[in-house]
C-alpha cells in the first residue's frame, strides 16, 4: 500500500512505520494520523510482524499536531472529531499484540510527544527532545499527554513539564524514566532494531500475553491485575512453545519456538 505522508516497510519480522512530511516537521494532520491507522491494521494482521519500529528523522520525530489545521478549529464539535481521531490512532497503536519501539531523533514535542507515549519502549538519539508545549498556546494535551506522561514519569514531574511546557532534552528524558536508552543519532536505527530483534526471538504467545497483561494492569486495582495475571500464565501452558521452551531449558538447549 501506498501513503503520502508515512513510509512502511518490514524485514526480519520488524515494521517499521517512518513519519514522512518533513516540510512540516513530520507535524501531525488528519491525513497522517488516518495512514498511521490504515497501516495499524495492515500491521495487526500480518503474522510475519513482532515486532513494530515508528520513527521520524534525524531532525524531528514528530514537531506536534500540525498548527495549521489546529487554527482552522473553530467549533468544540470540530475540536472532538480532531482529538477523537488521534487518541483513537494512539489507542491502537498502544493496544496493539505487538510490541511498539518508537526510535526518536530531534523533536518530539505535544502530539509528537504523545505518539511516543503510546509506544511501548523509547530509544532516543542524543539530539532528542521531548515536550507538551500546548498551554502556550491555550490549549493542553489532547491525544493522552496528561494520562499517559504521569503513568510514565510519575505525577509530580508530569505536572511540572505539563504546567511549564518545558522541554527536556534525551539525558534528562532518560534519568526520569520517559526513555529507555539513549543513544547517538547515526546508530539510533540501528539500536532500535537490535532491540526489535531481541524481543522478536521471543515466544510470540508469551509475548502477547505480556503486553495484554501490563497494560490491563494499569486499569485495574492489583487483586483484578493479580487475577488477570494468572489467567495469562494458566492459558500460556496450552502452548507448544510453552512445552518447547522448558525442555529446552531442561535439556540445555536453544529452545525452537514455532511462533517467533
Amino acid at each position: 500500500m501506498e501513503y503520502n505522508t508515512i513510509t512502511y516497510e518490514k524485514s526480519d519480522r520488524i515494521g517499521t512505520i517512518t513519519l514522512n512530511r518533513p516540510k512540516s516537521m513530520n507535524a501531525l494532520n488528519s491525513e497522517l494520523l488516518k495512514e498511521l491507522n490504515q497501516v495499524v491494521t495492515q500491521i495487526e494482521s500480518d503474522h510475519e510482524v513482532k515486532v513494530v519500529i515508528i520513527t521520524g528523522n534525524d531532525r524531528f520525530f514528530a514537531a506536534g499536531a500540525d498548527i495549521t489545521e489546529i487554527a482552522g478549529i473553530k467549533t468544540p464539535g470540530d475540536a472532538h472529531r480532531f482529538i477523537s481521531l488521534a487518541q483513537s490512532v494512539f489507542d491502537r497503536i498502544e493496544d496493539l499484540e505487538k510490541p511498539v519501539i518508537a526510535a526518536v531523533g530531534g523533536l518530539a514535542l505535544g502530539g509528537g510527544c504523545e505518539l511516543t507515549l503510546a509506544c511501548d519502549l523509547r530509544i532516543a538519539a542524543e539530539n532528542a527532545s521531548f515536550g507538551q508545549p500546548e498551554i502556550k498556546i491555550g490549549i493542553i494535551p489532547g491525544g493522552g499527554g496528561t494520562q499517559r506522561l504521569p503513568r510514565i514519569v510519575g505525577l509530580t514531574k508530569a505536572k511540572e513539564l505539563l504546567y511549564t511546557a518545558d522541554m527536556v532534552d534525551a539525558r534528562e528524558a532518560h534519568r526520569i524514566g520517559l526513555v529507555n536508552k539513549v543513544v547517538p543519532i547515526e546508530s539510533l536505527m540501528e539500536e532500535a532494531r537490535k532491540m526489535a530483534l531481541k524481543i522478536a526471538r521471543q515466544p510470540g504467545e508469551a509475548l502477547r500475553a505480556t503486553k495484554l497483561c501490563v497494560n490491563a494492569g494499569l486499569d485495574m486495582g492489583l487483586k483484578s491485575g493479580l487475577a488477570y495475571e494468572a489467567r495469562c500464565f494458566e492459558m500460556l501452558f496450552s502452548t507448544e512453545d510453552q512445552k518447547e521452551g522448558m525442555s529446552a531449558f531442561i535439556e540445555k538447549r536453544k529452545p525452537q519456538f514455532k511462533d517467533r
